[in-house]
Formats: structure tokens, C-alpha cells, sequence
């Protein structure tokens, strides 16, 4: 692409991690998925797959509720495993997704609350927007915010994208 040519439109998928369960003795990084978890985040890749173009490639926290997450979506893309989302707040989260390759068209973070909904509403550009109001009320499990981005990875800053859906998988 020539230095001063505008960057193909790009998707920014925020996902919080299924339903987990608080199994007597686990650690917080170990706590498993519930079968809710499970059923919910299946259905989030469903909907993923219907209605949004491959997943390029998916940033995934280290917490075991994550990977478990991203094995129930059936999402098959090249993945990075990334301890700095575990806990993130949405300045760690960016610092995660600028390192993202240029080539990359749609990248998926698997990650937590309150780090996915925080990050979603720092990187909109429409505060004010009603997927924006709905994230501000709530970001249950296995919800996606999807965001446009009309820039390089390395270039996305707050307020840069525009949040287009909030889906929450039931």
C-alpha cells in the first residue's frame, strides 16, 4: 500500500469471556467455564460466523475462562495467548491491539470485564450512541461489542473507531 494511501476499513470484535464458575480451592486465573458459559459463547461464534467476515486473528487472555471461551466459539484463526489481558484496563487492552499486524482485517479480543467494555467505550467515537448506552448498563458474559476502525492497528487511539453492535448471545 502506498505511505499515503487511506488504510482498508478494519474490525475491532471485544468479546467478554462466558459464564465461569467459582469452583471451591481454583485460583481467579483458573476458574473453569459453566455449562452456560459454554452453551452462550458457542452461540456468540454462531453469530459471529453469520454475520461478520473471518476472524483474522484473536488476542486471548491467559485466564483459563478465556480459552475456554474461544474453544467454544469454533472460531479457528490464528491466536496470540496474552497474560497483559488478564485483569486489563482499556490503555493495556490498546497497547495489546497496536502491536497487531497491518494485514490483519478483523481481529477478535477475548478478554474481561471490566477491561472489554471499558476499552469498547473509550475507543468509540459516539459516547452517546445507543450500543454505547447499552454497554454502559451492562456487558453480561460472552457479549461482542464490534467496532469499525478506520485506521492501522497501530495508528487506533481513543475516540478513533465507531461502535456499530452490541450483541449479547442468548
Amino acid at each position: 500500500m502506498p505511505e499515503n494511501a487511506p488504510a482498508p476499513d478494519r474490525t475491532l470484535i471485544l468479546m467478554r469471556h462466558g459464564k465461569s464458575g467459582y469452583p471451591t480451592g481454583a485460583a481467579d486465573h483458573e476458574r473453569p467455564l459453566t455449562s452456560r458459559g459454554w452453551r452462550e459463547a458457542g452461540l456468540a461464534g454462531e453469530w459471529l460466523r453469520s454475520t461478520h467476515p473471518p476472524i483474522d486473528t484473536v488476542l486471548c487472555s491467559t485466564a483459563r475462562r478465556t480459552r475456554e471461551t474461544l474453544e467454544a466459539t469454533r472460531i479457528d484463526a490464528p491466536t496470540r495467548f496474552a497474560d497483559e489481558l488478564y485483569g486489563a484496563d482499556p490503555e493495556r487492552v490498546l497497547e495489546q491491539i497496536v502491536q497487531i499486524e497491518p494485514a490483519v482485517r478483523t481481529l477478535l479480543v477475548v478478554g474481561h470485564a471490566p477491561g472489554m467494555p471499558l476499552a469498547a467505550l473509550d475507543l468509540t467515537d459516539d459516547f452517546d450512541g445507543e450500543a454505547a448506552r447499552l454497554i454502559r448498563e451492562k456487558f453480561p458474559t460472552s457479549a461482542l461489542a464490534v467496532l469499525a476502525v478506520p485506521c492501522g492497528w497501530d495508528e487506533l487511539t481513543s475516540r478513533a473507531a465507531s461502535l456499530t453492535t452490541f450483541h449479547v448471545p442468548r
